[in-house]
């Protein structure tokens, strides 16, 4: 038995590899192929269409890997899964009849695309409310905000949460947004075999989108700006979830330690015995190391294409579609597991903020002092540099000094205010309040 199950991509194993292997993508062929035998033969020609098809597929036939070594002699496993199809069901259905392989398989993916995006779409939900709980939780914990690597100013772990639920609700608004059009044109975009047979294009195609729930569109078969806008869509998905992967990796170091992934059993080593590895955050970031590049082959196929239907670059969609599919739902999974289960340590983050205490404010004394300052705001920067070159003990006493020195009106409750942390937090509790009473919207659109 041979099958693609995720065993060297574990971010999509399981779940994201069943909703996308051969089998599920054979199947829409089929449902597209059944759809369209309803709208020239009606109803019920359609549901013995498909009852038939059900009870081959349980006897054996479609089968994926006999679909895939036959589709070599055509370059698509359309014509040989049609072949099958019409040997099933016999001469009196209209099978396939006006398609081309193109509209059909293009249909397919677009079907794969859009029921994918729904099942995303839920899990994005629930990592948004779980989010969302963390910045209401958290909105008053101070952090220490770094930039470019390095202690910044003060932020709070609510506001870290709401610029993750931030980054998530836009993909999730991007993927609701993209089409998921029928492709429906024949052989070169004219659906001239479809009036040929006396069928009224417009209407067909319509009726034929609106039973696979897809969007009616122009013939697109070498503009392939539907293909583009989902998988960037995807893509998107992938890197919003890494961004939050990026974090909670970082954070759960040791020597950091103000995060951590789930105490559930998963993370281990297989030599270690004491580690916990951040694995659903290692294998989200996996995805959004992975996704650019498929999304890649989608643009740069799209700008290869030419004529009525393009030698290999259409062809070529077809797994980094895919790949995009089942990256985006395997990182939206393991997102939402990540996001309800993160364990959060304040006292962890409450002694990061000691330690840098009198350098988080830096800005806030630049920008009170510099005015009142002996020597103005060279001379305020002399006692910050003073302080970052002392011992990480004595530097808090360092800027007292130097500052008294610099400012000598300034009293001591005067910079006792200036130097306190959660007086510098600007609007970060009021962005994390915002975030955790903004209602999920992810699937808005959809």
């Amino acid at each position: 038995m041979t099958g693609d199950f995720g065993l060297l991509e574990p971010v999509a194993a399981g779940r994201a590899c069943a909703a996308t292997d051969d089998t599920a993508v054979v199947g829409a062929l089929l449902e597209a192929e059944l759809a369209w035998i309803g709208v020239l033969d009606g109803v019920e020609s359609e549901r013995a269409a498909a009852l038939a098809v059900a009870d081959r597929r349980a006897a054996g036939a479609f089968d994926p890997a006999r679909l895939a070594s036959a589709a070599r002699s055509g370059g698509n496993p359309v014509i040989p899964l049609v072949a099958e199809l019409r040997q099933h069901l016999g001469t009196a259905m209209p099978v396939h009849r006006g398609l081309t392989s193109q509209d059909v398989l293009d249909t397919a993916l677009m079907m794969l695309a859009r029921r994918v995006a729904g099942e995303i779409a839920e899990e994005l939900d629930g990592a948004a409310a779980a989010l969302a709980r963390l910045a209401e939780q958290y909105a008053q914990t101070p952090q220490v905000g770094r930039t470019l690597g390095q202690y910044a100013v003060p932020i709070t772990f609510g506001a870290k949460a709401a610029g993750w639920r931030q980054g998530i609700d836009g993909a999730a608004r991007r993927l609701a947004s993209a089409a998921t059009p029928v492709q429906f044109g024949g052989a070169a975009g004219t659906n001239a075999a479809v009036l040929a047979i006396g069928v009224d294009p417009v209407q067909a195609g319509a009726e034929w989108a609106r039973q696979l729930g897809l969007s009616t569109s122009e013939p697109w078969h070498t503009s392939r700006g539907p293909v583009v806008e989902v998988g960037d869509a995807f893509a998107a998905v992938c890197a919003a979830a890494g961004r939050i992967a990026n974090d909670v990796i970082f954070a759960s170091r040791p020597e950091v330690g103000e995060l951590a992934e789930s105490a559930l059993a998963r993370g281990g080593s297989s030599t270690m015995p004491h580690k916990r590895n951040p694995v659903l955050s290692v294998v989200i970031r996996s995805a959004a190391i992975s996704a650019p590049g498929h999304a890649g082959v989608l643009q740069l196929a799209a700008g290869l294409a030419e004529d009525e239907r393009s030698t290999g670059a259409w062809h070529a969609e077809w797994p980094a579609l895919r790949s995009l599919l089942r990256l985006a739902l395997g990182a939206a999974v393991s997102l939402r597991e990540l996001c309800e289960h993160l364990r959060v340590f304040p006292e962890r983050m409450a002694e990061r903020v000691s330690g840098a205490a009198p350098l988080l404010v830096s800005e806030r004394l630049m920008i009170t002092l510099a005015g009142r300052a002996m020597g103005g705001r060279a001379a305020v920067q002399e006692a910050i540099d003073a302080a970052v070159a002392a011992p990480a003990g004595s530097r808090a006493a360092v800027l007292r000094d130097r500052i008294a020195v610099a400012v000598p009106d300034l009293t001591v409750g005067e910079l006792d205010d200036l130097l306190a942390v959660d007086g510098y937090l600007g609007t970060a509790p009021q962005r994390a309040h915002a975030a955790g009473q903004r209602p999920e919207t992810n699937g808005e659109g959809r």
